[in-house]
């Protein structure tokens, strides 16, 4: 009864400011925002801080939830001296907040998308390698990943930029990719997020900061199916694919975060629309209703090009696009990323934001 009071709740909200398909769209940042938020939900172990997180997503009973975190900093590898944490990168919390399962440890550099497939399966995305970082000139981009021209991995990058796919308590059931990454036409290059269809198939957007920006579709065994993409502005085209979700009709809908925009493809990877009323999107999740939320943590004074538009959680419909809450960013003035990178939501409604900049899990209830 919760969810459906929240859905109509939701429904109730008016407003009107979308003008689709215009290019003089104006910001979408006065919609209302019916949550408070819930502070210090999730509790880590004795000790231990939380690092950077872009990767959270519900478990399958509904109301757990995953995250990917980076050992207490933004990496799981010290480069100063090529060692990896012995910290677990792969949380699961309960409904109260208590962690009950860890694994990962050693293992990821950089989780940075993650989801959970119809068996409860997780699948993680290691979107780093472990070669020596960029030059000042091709500096770490504002969500903490490699930014450089390159088209694939620095030769001596032996780990990292791969998907793997555990079993809900870690047994590492399946790995794409090649340690260290690859060029195209092999794979991965800095992969950013994954989503596992109803029948089985695995996509993968790729590219966070450099020269490459696809999707790539695998069977359910692993093999590649398709390449879909490249960089660029155009329809079909990506610039850093930051963010997968579905909807009920089974379209992809791409966080293309470089671009200011939502692509929304078939499964083959036709172009059917874009939306940029959701505003620079580095996080993108739609529940069983087809509530669409978009965690947007780069515009207003992180992205130059964007000072109009404000930071948070835009949540609307998958079906028409409009635009009917929005969460703020309580911090308007940060000069670096910041708000929710990840978004996920659970049985009962309530949104969970995985923040890099902060480096925190927020959780919002509606009030």
């Amino acid at each position: 009864m919760r969810i459906i009071f929240i859905v109509s709740a939701l429904a109730l909200i008016v407003w009107s400011g979308v003008a689709y398909g215009q290019t003089d769209l104006q910001p979408t940042n006065s919609a209302p925002n019916p949550y408070s938020t819930v502070a210090n939900w999730a509790k880590m172990p004795e000790g231990r801080v939380w690092g950077s997180t872009s990767a959270v997503e519900v478990d399958r009973d509904g109301v757990s939830i995953w995250v990917g975190e980076r050992c207490g900093q933004n990496s799981c590898l010290d480069r100063t001296k090529n060692e990896m944490s012995n910290l677990s990168s792969i949380l699961k919390f309960d409904s109260s907040g208590k962690l009950v399962t860890s694994f990962g440890q050693g293992m990821l550099i950089f989780p940075h998308g993650i989801f959970v497939d119809r068996d409860g399966n997780v699948w993680v995305t290691d979107g780093q390698d472990n070669a020596p970082q960029p030059s000042p000139a091709g500096a770490p981009a504002a969500g903490g990943g490699q930014q450089n021209s390159r088209l694939g991995p620095a030769p001596e990058s032996t780990r990292g930029n791969q998907v793997y796919k555990f079993s809900p308590d870690g047994k590492l059931l399946m790995t794409l990719g090649k340690p260290g990454g690859a060029a195209e036409p092999d794979y991965f290059y800095q992969p950013n997020d994954v989503l596992v269809a109803p029948n089985g198939n695995v996509f993968v957007s790729e590219g966070h900061g450099g020269a490459n920006s696809r999707i790539l579709k695998f069977s359910k065994d692993g093999k590649l199916i398709k390449s879909i993409g490249k960089k660029g502005a155009g329809p079909g085209q990506f610039d850093q694919p930051h963010s997968l979700a579905m909807d009920s009709q089974g379209r992809l809908f791409v966080g293309d975060r470089g671009n200011n925009r939502i692509q929304i493809l078939d499964q083959d990877g036709n172009f059917i629309t874009e939306w940029k009323q959701f505003s620079r999107p580095s996080g993108v999740y739609i529940d069983k209703n087809d509530m669409l939320y978009v965690a947007d943590s780069e515009s207003g004074s992180v992205a130059r090009n964007r000072p109009e538009w404000k930071r948070g959680i835009r949540i609307g419909s998958a079906k028409d696009g409009k635009v009917i809450a929005f969460i703020p960013d309580p911090n308007e003035n940060a000069t670096g990323t910041s708000a929710a990178e990840g978004v996920a939501v659970d049985s009962h409604g309530n949104v969970y934001g995985a923040e890099v900049g902060p480096r925190a899990l927020k959780k919002y209830v509606m009030k």
